[in-house]
C-alpha cells in the first residue's frame, strides 16, 4: 500500500498518521511550541508559566545538586504533552551537561493539563552574569 493511499485511508477514518502529528526535529518542535504557547491566554497561560517555572526549578535542583556547573551556555528543551499534561517527547538545542540532564529530568513528568493534544511547550534557558 502506498504512503499516499495509507494517509488517505487514515484521514477518512479520522486517524492522523504519526508523521502528521509528531515533529521530526527540533526546529519543527520549537515552531509548534511557540505557536501552542502563543495560543493560550489568561488563567491557562498563567498556569502554564507557573508549571514551567516549577518544573524547571525542580529540574535544576535535581541536576545540579552536589555537581558544580561550569557550562552556562543557553539551551532550549521542547516538550510534547499528552492529555494528562505529562511530557511524552522532548527535543533539545544545546549540549551542556545541565541541558542534557534537564531533558532527561522532564521526561514523563507532569507539566499542566493542556487545552488540546498534542500540545508543545518549551523551556528556554539563558544565563547572565
Amino acid at each position: 500500500m502506498t504512503a499516499a493511499l495509507l494517509s488517505l485511508l487514515l484521514a477518512t477514518a479520522g486517524v492522523q498518521s504519526p508523521a502528521a502529528t509528531a515533529p521530526l526535529d527540533y526546529v519543527d518542535a520549537k515552531r509548534l511550541a511557540d505557536a501552542d504557547e502563543a495560543s493560550v491566554s489568561g488563567p491557562v497561560h498563567d498556569a502554564m508559566l507557573a508549571a514551567q517555572k516549577q518544573l524547571l526549578d525542580a529540574g535544576v535542583v535535581a541536576c545540579s545538586l552536589g555537581r558544580p556547573q561550569s557550562d552556562f551556555s543557553p539551551f532550549t528543551i521542547v516538550m510534547r504533552l499528552d492529555a494528562a499534561g505529562r511530557v511524552q517527547q522532548t527535543w533539545r538545542q544545546g549540549s551542556s551537561p545541565l541541558a542534557i540532564c534537564l531533558q532527561r529530568y522532564v521526561r514523563d513528568k507532569p507539566l499542566f493539563v493542556p487545552p488540546r493534544v498534542p500540545f508543545h511547550a518549551a523551556l528556554e534557558i539563558s544565563f547572565t552574569k
